[in-house]
């Protein structure tokens, strides 16, 4: 039971999980039975052509958004048209979470573009319902700090509110996870979020790492990056919400 709240169910894994076909061709049955698609090799072929496809169509879903930034210059009174033209990123980098958790190993059984879209089907309400209000909240953080001279209040109020901004992006990444997993109403994944938060330190902890990981990589090098590195990041940023995922499978659904 979520604390406050109700149980839910697990988004279904649709078809780009690896159960067994009714009916299969011959040359299908001949390479299972040969071993084929099994091999480290192989595998990691899969993996490769999954984060490839699934990268292709994270982009592709937030292009929208992804070309009115580049129109943007890099000026604070744009901060909400920035927040603005990021909210079709939500929906992609939900339906990407979706698509990667069902991956298949096996190069018989690979469909990332269907198990893509599927992730979208089910999860671009749910994810829009977190993400613009996140938006909004960091929206608010960002032109605070920008303008924080105008303010008149002291230093460590600076400190406090880029600390709450960091808190709440590691909040919204384990929301991100569990509204792209499990059916949940919003409301419960909010506080399911925020209750994993602190109870699993680790998971939170490599939020934080692939958070610092992105800012470099996009404050070094370019800004693109991030975005071209999508899928790996969101791949690890599921490795490290086992132990959250596990949990809500176990004790949070039905």
């Amino acid at each position: 039971m979520i604390p406050g709240g109700r149980t839910a169910t697990a988004r279904p894994e649709g078809t780009g999980t690896t159960t067994a076909r009714t009916s299969d061709s011959g040359a299908e049955t001949l390479f299972r039975t040969s071993g084929f698609g099994t091999g480290p090799l192989s595998r990691a072929s899969a993996l490769v052509h999954t984060l490839l496809t699934t990268e292709a169509l994270l982009l592709l879903a937030a292009s929208p958004g992804l070309a009115g930034l580049l129109l943007l210059s890099p000026d604070p009174a744009n901060l909400p048209l920035a927040a603005l033209c990021l909210l079709p990123l939500g929906p992609a980098l939900s339906a990407a979470l979706y698509a990667l958790h069902h991956r298949s190993g096996d190069l018989t059984e690979l469909h990332p573009a269907r198990a893509y879209l599927r992730g979208w089907r089910l999860n671009a309400v749910p994810a829009l319902k977190l993400w613009t209000p996140l938006l909004a909240w960091l929206t608010v953080i960002a032109f605070t700090l920008t303008h924080f001279s105008a303010t008149g209040l002291p230093g460590w109020w600076a400190l406090l509110l880029g600390a709450i901004g960091v808190g709440s992006l590691l909040w919204g990444a384990h929301a991100l996870v569990l509204t792209s997993l499990f059916a949940f109403r919003a409301r419960d994944t909010a506080r399911l979020a925020a209750y994993f938060l602190f109870r699993h330190g680790r998971a939170t902890l490599a939020a934080a790492s692939l958070l610092v990981l992105t800012a470099a990589s996009a404050g070094l090098l370019t800004e693109a990056l991030p975005a071209l590195l999508a899928a790996p990041l969101l791949l690890s940023l599921l490795h490290g919400s086992r132990a959250v995922i596990g949990e809500t499978r176990k004790d949070f659904t039905a």
